[in-house]
Formats: structure tokens, sequence, C-alpha cells
């Protein structure tokens, strides 16, 4: 069995059981912190699209402003899933609670990457200092990957579309700063 089949915790790792019942508060706590730090980056984000960045020359490709909501929604949505698969997952050992708390530490790194993000680059109208935090948060998506992979197996894949649109949006990134540099 590959280990994009197996079920979350499932010959994930020999230091963990399989996942613990639905866990619906972990769901909702989940749902939550994912959509906190959505809240967040869209408090700094919205006002600033009718303004300062509506000012900004963008790529031809640059998506329509209404794109970017459910995009982020569906994102969030699947950030807080395999928030709570890394939750929900019991470690059979000292070792599996390690791998476990790296991979929790690393979501949360990642999320506060993201939330930085918006501060950045929307709230201090700061491109450049837009690609640092990006950047950043690209290598921070790559580790969370790396890091739950052996707790939550193939489940890990649920934020390759996470990985896809954050590439996009450094890729943006880096054209407005050429464009209004």
């Amino acid at each position: 069995m590959s280990l994009a089949d197996r079920r979350p915790g499932e010959g994930a790792s020999p230091a963990f059981h399989g996942p613990r019942p639905f866990a619906p508060v972990a769901l909702v706590l989940s749902l939550a912190l994912c959509f906190a730090a959505a809240g967040i980056g869209g408090a700094v984000t919205t006002p600033e699209i009718g303004g300062w960045y509506a000012s900004l020359r963008k790529p031809p490709f640059n998506p329509p402003d209404w794109v970017f909501g459910p995009v982020w929604t569906v994102l969030y949505g699947l950030m807080a899933v395999v928030l709570w698969q890394i939750y929900r997952t019991p470690a059979a050992d000292g070792g599996g609670r390690r791998l476990r708390s790296r991979a929790l530490f690393a979501f949360v790194v990642q999320l506060v990457l993201n939330v930085a993000w918006s501060i950045v680059f929307f709230g201090l109208h700061s491109p450049a200092g837009g690609i640092a935090v990006i950047a950043a948060l690209l290598a921070a998506i790559v580790w969370l990957m790396r890091a739950a992979r052996p707790v939550i197996g193939g489940m890990t894949w649920l934020l390759a579309p996470y990985l896809a649109w954050v590439a996009f949006a450094a890729v943006l990134n880096v054209s407005i700063l050429a464009l209004n540099g």
C-alpha cells in the first residue's frame, strides 16, 4: 500500500495508532484557528483592495479580485482538516509525540507566516517585504508537509493546493514588485 493510499495515522509510522474517534471539538477548534487567521489577514487586506492595491500595476495573469476569497476559503478549510488530523492521530510512544509536536509546531509557524504576509504586503504596502515573507512561507509549508507525513500519511497531500496557490502568489508578488518597484 502506498503512503497516499493510507488513512490518517494508518501505517504512517510505527509510533502512531490509528486516528482518534471523530473528535468534533478538535475539528471545530481547528476550523476556528484557521479562519481566525483568515480573519486577521482579511482585516488587513480588505481595506487595501480598492485603494493601494488597486493603484498598483499588475501582470496580465493576475486573477480578478473576486477569485481570492473563494480560493482562500477552500485552502483554510483544507489546512484546518490537516491540523485536525495531526491532532487526532494519537502517538503510541514518546517518539510519536515528538513527531506530532513537530508537525503541530510547523503548522503554527506556517499559519503565522501566512498572516504576516498580509500584514507586510497589504498593511505595510511592501511588495519587497512580502517577497521575503512569502519565501519563508513556502519553505514553512514544505516543512509542514514533511513533518506531517509521518503522522498523517497521505492526508498531507491536502496541503498541495495551498502550496501551489502560495507559489502562484509568490510569482504575483515578484511581478508586482517588478512592475511597481
